[in-house]
């Protein structure tokens, strides 16, 4: 159940291809093989092909809702698993960009948390956004609502 001012972010399909790329080359290399040498290299290259279709779909399963009192990060296809931190442990943001994802506009957003199950949350491929300005107010208001104080 979302509500209005719930976020929810998923890795862009671009993101996932370029994740799922190596494999592909990998798959054409193996059809060309398959080509010049032997066809029974066409069945590694539809294994190959399999196992990148299946990586891309696992990351395009990824989801991130943030909402005012938690983020919740479920992923998988044949077995869900879903994580939840409350938004008043999280401590750190660190926004990492590498020259690929910066073309395309995208962002990993790691989070560090004082969570003993999740210390850190990672948010891979999402688009390039604001979101850490919506989760640092979310936190301060999470922390003020439930009377938790950060001591250094």
């Amino acid at each position: 159940m979302m509500q209005n001012d719930d976020v929810l972010l998923r890795p862009a399909m671009l993101f996932a291809f370029l994740k799922a790329l190596p494999m592909i080359l990998l798959a054409i290399i193996f059809l060309l093989l398959a080509w010049w040498l032997s066809p029974y290299f066409i069945l590694f290259s539809l294994a190959i092909c399999g196992a990148a279709w299946y990586r891309l779909l696992y990351i395009r399963s990824f989801q991130y809702l943030i909402t005012a009192e938690y983020i919740r990060i479920t992923r998988g296809i044949f077995f869900k698993r879903i994580d939840q931190v409350e938004m008043y442990r999280v401590k750190d943001y660190i926004i990492t960009q590498s020259f690929i994802l910066q073309l395309f506009r995208l962002m990993y957003l790691t989070l560090k948390s004082t969570d003993p199950e999740n210390p850190v949350v990672l948010l891979q491929g999402i688009p390039e956004s604001d979101i850490t300005d919506t989760i640092r107010d979310r936190v301060q208001e999470a922390r003020k609502d439930n009377n938790i104080y950060e001591l250094n």
